[in-house]
Parts: structure tokens; C-alpha cells; sequence
């Protein structure tokens, strides 16, 4: 199917899901779920196919990002069921009132209808996505990379069956099957055929749908990360959050791109967190991370001398910026000018700097002593995400099942006339 039918058919599919009950919504999901653990054999034959097609095109640590295995694809369909098991958004009074004349207010809840998600090499984003536009009421039209053209497909495929099964239409699923820049453009521009696009991947991805985009769109995705060293900060908690932050999945974007210290504690500090993300990495067999050094932080460790552009730089690799700060009020005025607005972390014993941070960074999550790999749907209860929405109008941070709909009023009333 051309790019235009598949917005058309998607259209003409909506009605059955904006019409369904919660009971029927979820059969539909569990029934998804089942069917892609049913299908994990060609998906993940058609996952080698990308992942060979890619090979010699992408870095290890995007490549680990493509990837499927049996786990992969099980915690897929396990998404899905916790999506089934969360409370229906749909038709919840999100506010109820009643005026002098009697008239009664219910502002409520409704699905946006159509929505298309543009988004690059990670399968499980489509089983994702499907399953929150799902249980939310909206039909979703998905276009992902080339890298994971066939991936994608097969996971389509396996998530439709389920909707039929479920006595669903088909339609309400669908992959967009030209993966070129021509059907991201067509998504971009398809007025009265959309109700929402949100684009999910890198800067380049978000800045063409934002520059480009004449339907509604959603900012996600970009995420240059901070994390600030406080000069009353725990060690053996900051190294161990630092690292995990950078390491545990550098391919993220709720990963640390940049680590700022106080200057109070940096010549102590800055040696034993090179000695945990560098050489004890290198001596247990794991990927070392590069660290990218400010003059400050160079004249106290060895690494790579920071570029002009590292700190506003998302890496998505094994690489961190390092840079030495006066105070608390310096980190907050670097992240002012170098953050996407995506997540922040402080890691202090001081209630005040921690006051301070947090009133005062302006970005969609702001961590205390802790991680900022914890900004996700599955952590924050969402089940899973549609993406991190760094702007602010209608959704920010985590997208799941409420910021998929929209309100409409509706206004109970008794003969009165104005």
C-alpha cells in the first residue's frame, strides 16, 4: 500500500476503536501480546536481516540498539500486558462543574484519533507505540528507519493478527512501507489525515519534523543529559549513579551525555571516576568510556580534550563530556545553555543546592541522588512510552496512555437557553 492509503484506510479504521469499550481494548492488546510471542521466529529472522544489513553501516552500540532476542521480543509482548492492565484514559471526567443556570460541565477525555509516529532503528517502538495508541482509542500509522524496515514489518504483522483475532480491523496498526524521506514528508503534511505526529529519534529526525511539520507535532526524543557532581556528594552513590547513568545503555536517550563537577572536590573526585569508567571497565572486559575533558578537568585526569561542540553533543555511545564547575549556580547556568530540556540529575547531601537545582533547571525531569536512566514509561508506571516530550504544551517528559488524548466538554443541560 502507497503511503496515502494506509493514512486513508487508518482514517476509515478509527471508528471501531474510538467506539470500544475498555474490555474489548484490552482483549485486543492480550490478544497482540500473544500473538507476538507466537511470531518471535520470524521476527527474529527478520531482525538478523537488518541487523546483517547493518552491520558495516552503524556503531556496536547502535547496532546492540537494533537487536532482538527471545528476551527482547518476551519483554515486548510483556509491555503490551501491562498496557492492558492500566486504567482506561478514555472518558474519564478530568474536571466536572455546574453553573448558576444548571448546566453541568464534563470536561473528558478522548482519544486524538490518528496518530503517526516517525521513528529510526529500535523494534520495540513499534510494539510500543501500537500498544499505547491501542488502549488509548487512536489508530496509529508508524514509519520507522530503513535499519529496521523488516523488523518492524514482522512485528506489525504479529500485532495486526492480534487485532483481528480481537475483532478488530487490521488498519488500526500499520506500517508505513516506504521508509525514504518522501513518506516522512507525506506524514509531515498530511493536514485533516492526522491528528498527531510524534517523531522519535535523533536531532536530525526532530528538527526536520519540527521545521517541516503542518500537522500537530510533539518534540521528543533528543537528550543531552547532565548529571552535577555537588561538592557534598556521596562517592561511592555519585560513581555508582554516574556510571550506570553513561553505561548501563549508552544508546538512550535518558543516558548522561555530560558529568559537571564542583571544583571543591575535584581533584578527588575526578581521579575515581576515571578509575570506574575507564580502567576498572578495561579490566573486567567492558566497553571503557572516553571521557572528554575542559581544561580544568584535563589538568586533573587524562582523557580527550573536549571539542567545541561536546557539550552539545548526544554521543549515544560510550563517551562523556567533563567539565569542572565553581558552584551550583554554574551547573545550573551550563545546562541553561547546553541542555535539549530532556533530564537532569544532582547528586548531593545539601538540601538547599538540591532545592536550588531543581527549582531552577527547566527541563521535563529533574533527579535528586539519582539516575536520569529512570526517565521512562516503564519507571515512571506508564507502562511503556510513546517518547520523552522535551517541549512543554500538552505533554512533557514521558508520554503514555493520558497524553495520547485530547478533552472535549460535555455539557449536561435541562431546557435552559441563552
Amino acid at each position: 500500500m502507497t503511503t496515502q492509503q494506509i493514512l486513508t484506510s487508518a482514517r476509515a479504521a478509527w471508528p471501531a476503536l474510538m467506539q470500544a469499550d475498555t474490555q474489548t481494548k484490552n482483549r485486543a492488546l492480550l490478544s497482540m501480546a500473544d500473538c507476538l510471542e507466537a511470531r518471535t521466529d520470524s521476527i527474529l529472522s527478520a531482525n538478523e536481516t537488518d541487523v546483517e544489513n547493518a552491520r558495516e553501516h552503524i556503531s556496536p552500540v547502535m547496532l546492540d540498539r537494533l537487536r532482538l532476542n527471545r528476551q527482547r521480543v518476551a519483554d515486548m509482548a510483556d509491555g503490551i500486558r501491562q498496557v492492558a492492565a492500566l486504567p482506561d484514559p478514555v472518558g474519564k471526567v478530568l474536571r466536572r462543574s455546574e453553573r448558576p443556570n444548571g448546566l453541568v460541565l464534563e470536561k473528558t477525555a478522548v482519544p486524538m484519533g490518528v496518530i503517526a509516529i516517525i521513528y529510526e532503528s529500535r523494534p520495540n517502538v513499534t510494539s510500543d507505540a501500537a500498544a499505547l495508541a491501542v488502549k488509548s482509542g487512536n489508530a496509529c500509522v508508524l514509519r520507522g528507519g530503513r535499519e529496521a524496515f523488516h523488523s518492524a514489518n514482522a512485528i506489525t504483522q504479529a500485532l495486526q493478527e492480534g487485532l483481528v483475532q480481537a475483532g478488530l480491523p487490521a488498519q488500526l496498526v500499520q506500517l508505513v512501507q516506504d521508509p525514504s524521506r518522501a513518506s516522512a514528508n507525506e506524514l509531515m503534511t498530511a493536514v485533516g489525515q492526522i491528528d498527531l505526529l510524534i517523531p522519535r529519534g535523533g536531532a536530525g529526525l526532530i528538527r526536520a519534523c519540527t521545521e517541516n511539520a503542518k500537522v500537530p507535532c510533539i518534540q521528543t526524543g533528543t537528550g543531552i543529559c547532565h548529571i552535577y557532581v555537588d561538592e557534598s556528594a556521596d562517592f561511592d552513590k555519585a560513581l555508582n549513579i554516574v556510571e550506570n547513568a553513561k553505561a548501563s545503555r549508552p544508546s538512550v536517550c535518558n543516558a548522561a551525555e555530560v558529568c559537571l563537577v564542583h571544583q571543591a572536590i575535584a581533584d578527588r573526585f575526578l581521579p575515581v571516576l576515571k578509575q570506574r569508567l575507564v580502567d576498572a571497565r578495561l579490566s573486567a572486559g567492558k566497553t571503557p568510556v572516553e571521557l572528554r575533558l575542559d581544561v580544568r578537568s584535563a589538568a586533573i585526569i587524562s582523557g580527550t580534550p573536549a571539542g567545541c561542540d561536546d557539550f552539545d553533543t548526544e554521543f549515544l555511545d560510550y563517551i562523556l563530556a567533563v567539565k569542572v564547575v565553581n558552584d551550583v549556580d554554574e551547573a545550573i547556568a551550563h545546562i541553561a545553555r547546553h541542555s535539549t530540556g530532556h533530564s537532569e540529575a544532582i547528586l548531593t547531601q545539601s538540601q538547599e543546592n538540591a532545592g536550588k537545582f531543581s527549582r531552577n533547571v527547566d527541563s521535563a525531569a529533574v533527579y535528586i541522588n539519582a539516575s536520569t536512566r529512570f526517565t521512562d514509561g516503564g519507571e515512571f508506571g506508564l507502562g511503556c512510552e510513546m517518547g520523552i516530550s522535551t517541549q512543554k504544551l500538552h505533554a512533557r517528559g514521558p508520554m503514555g496512555l493520558e497524553e495520547l488524548t485530547t478533552y472535549k466538554y460535555i455539557i449536561h443541560g435541562d431546557g435552559q437557553i441563552r
